[in-house]
């Protein structure tokens, strides 16, 4: 019979009166000399959104599932923005539908784990984070799919040093982010699941059916203590995909994030993210930007849908998936132009080549398709004629 890893066998430093959310990254961020953390370029969700989050802890008196920093309720407010009784104000994370954030907050209160599916650009990633940061305090509990992704980086590896010199230990054995929520109670993260190779995805069958990850070397296995849960993130539509096992498949509840409803809802998105990521990369705010982006959306839309916005025109879609995510490239760089080589005013002469970039993707087919929309739709559009010749002068 296997025996149990207790909680601290995994990290032998941990003690009784370690905070539950202590993780590498923490404790690095912690004997940072001070101010380091202000100065990351990308500050994880709960480190951006601490003020939010001590905010919505504090004023939450409804019940809060085991470990978890804050109850379902407000885990949702978190994500979709909302005013607090003493007037702070919440800024959304996701602008969707509330009943998929409301689906999913449950599905994390249980010991279903959870998997975020959509194409790209439609915030897998960015909801898995702030569900993460929200529930336990800490998203950097993650593991990152990709095509060499090895089956350590989901149960364990070994510190080989040690595991010459002694043999297999506990103090030999180390714990992957998924062990670690295990034995923590938190929530784990694995990105893009269906780039992982089918061998590996199906290590978390256990994990997740039995909630235990057994170390044979040791004749040991960790237990997942409550609070322990996971969050997977998958598209089907990018290449280099490995389709879920239906065994695997089984143990996940599966919501899906679609595009954004309207074109009001994509610009309010893509407004909101550049705004911030402008901040965080010192650029000023651009005047009257809201055209531009509002002119990029557009497009991407028009050519994704493969129809004009008022549904006269037929187009073709090119290769590329001209995601929300693309979309705030684009602006974003755009705006960095505008204040670096320009008056700082966002203009179509600032987004044309990215823009162009997303679009053709095949040289061949690509530049065919996005020639046509510039003849057939922009050309003739009210308003747009600068964007046409910008649009010209890089395609040149």
């Amino acid at each position: 019979m296997p025996v149990s890893v207790d909680q601290t066998s995994v990290d032998p430093s941990r003690n009784e009166s370690a905070p539950a959310n202590t993780s590498a990254s923490a404790d690095t961020a912690a004997q940072a000399p001070a101010g380091k953390k202000d100065e990351a370029l990308r500050p994880h969700a709960e480190d951006a959104f601490a003020a939010e989050l001590a905010a919505l802890a504090a004023q939450d008196d409804r019940p809060r599932p085991a470990r978890w920093r804050m109850s379902p309720w407000a885990v949702a407010t978190y994500l979709l923005g909302g005013t607090l009784p003493d007037g702070t104000v919440i800024t959304p994370k996701y602008v969707g539908p509330r009943r998929i954030v409301e689906v999913a907050v449950t599905t994390l209160a249980t010991d279903r784990a959870l998997l975020l599916l959509g194409v790209p650009g439609t915030a897998k990633t960015w909801v898995s984070e702030h569900l993460a940061a929200a529930v336990s305090g800490d998203s950097t509990l993650l593991v990152q799919g990709t095509a060499g992704t090895p089956e350590e980086a989901i149960r364990y590896g070994w510190n080989y040093a040690q595991l010459l010199a002694h043999g297999p230990s506990r103090d030999a054995l180390v714990p992957s982010p998924v062990m670690r929520a295990m034995s923590e109670g938190m929530t784990a993260r694995v990105e893009e699941l269906t780039r992982i190779p089918a061998d590996v995805q199906d290590t978390l069958i256990t994990i997740l059916s039995e909630k235990t990850l057994p170390i044979p070397e040791l004749g040991q296995e960790v237990q997942a203590v409550r609070g322990f849960n996971l969050i997977a993130t998958a598209n089907d539509r990018d290449r280099g995909v490995n389709d879920l096992s239906s065994a695997l498949r089984r143990r996940f509840n599966t919501v899906v994030l679609p595009l954004p409803e309207s074109a009001d809802a994509e610009v309010d998105i893509v407004s909101r993210r550049v705004d911030q990521m402008g901040r965080s990369l010192d650029l000023p705010t651009a005047p009257d930007g809201i055209d531009e982006i509002r002119r990029v959306v557009t497009v991407f839309r028009e050519l994704r849908d493969g129809v004009t916005a008022d549904g006269r025109t037929k187009l073709k879609s090119p290769s590329g998936t001209l995601s929300t995510a693309e979309a705030i490239s684009v602006v974003t760089n755009g705006l960095a132009l505008a204040a670096h080589f320009g008056d700082g005013v966002l203009r179509p002469s600032d987004v044309a080549a990215g823009i162009l970039g997303a679009v053709v993707r095949d040289p061949a087919a690509d530049r065919v398709i996005w020639q046509e929309y510039l003849e057939a739709v922009v050309r003739e559009r009210d308003g747009w004629k600068d964007f046409y010749r910008a649009c010209r002068e890089v395609s040149a």
